[in-house]
């Protein structure tokens, strides 16, 4: 049973706090989460490589306690680092929020099978394994749902794999800014909201 990753973020989207930061992948989950969550687009870190994505909001978590941070990760990136659900079974951040969206492929290089798609890596069970008390497999967006609902009022890690399909939505708002302007943008809102400064103006000699 699969459902749609654009319907899902359309849940989550309408249940995030104006306040939370959010760190994603790379691939389709980039055009979506821009157009499923509009309001988000400035608190929003796009494009992290593979394997990067929980352990930065990891990082952010720590680093800012007070706010909710989310991480809308992939099957193929948290398979690139399970070494990070066992820090997360250590540390229990109180304020992380987890999404793993299980297509069961690698979708933006064209499609080959991820070690989920044989049905045997159970990617919420390896992380109740490594110390993660509520880490849960949805199979329908009104688990997704509930699930949400739970993990973004959690105080402790939260994990929710959700099993969508491999359909990329049709006819959606491409993202026009890069990486780099995507960073900026990002830390900009961080300082503004945070009353920081992350990056001051370069110094010439």
């Amino acid at each position: 049973m699969s459902y749609s990753r654009f319907e899902a973020m359309k849940l989550l989207g309408a249940r995030v706090d104006a306040d939370a930061l959010i760190i994603l992948s790379l691939g389709g989950a980039v055009d979506e989460w821009y157009n499923a969550a509009p309001h988000m687009r400035e608190a929003s870190l796009f494009q992290q490589q593979l394997g990067c994505v929980t352990p930065e909001a990891f990082g952010l978590a720590a680093g800012l306690p007070h706010r909710r941070i989310i991480s809308l990760d992939t099957d193929g990136g948290l398979l690139f680092n399970l070494g990070i659900l066992a820090t997360l079974g250590n540390e229990k951040p109180a304020n992380l929020f987890i999404v793993v969206w299980d297509n069961e492929q690698y979708q933006s290089i064209g499609g080959p099978r991820t070690h989920t798609a044989a049905g045997n890596v159970d990617l919420a069970g390896i992380a109740r394994g490594a110390g993660v008390r509520h880490a849960y497999t949805a199979l329908s967006l009104e688990e997704f749902d509930a699930h949400c609902a739970a993990g973004l009022a959690a105080t402790e890690p939260y994990i929710v794999v959700a099993k969508t399909d491999g359909i990329l939505e049709p006819g959606i708002r491409r993202k026009h800014s890069d990486g780099r302007e995507d960073k900026y943008i990002f830390v900009r809102h961080v300082e503004a909201v945070e009353g920081i400064t992350i990056m001051g103006p370069s110094e010439h000699n």
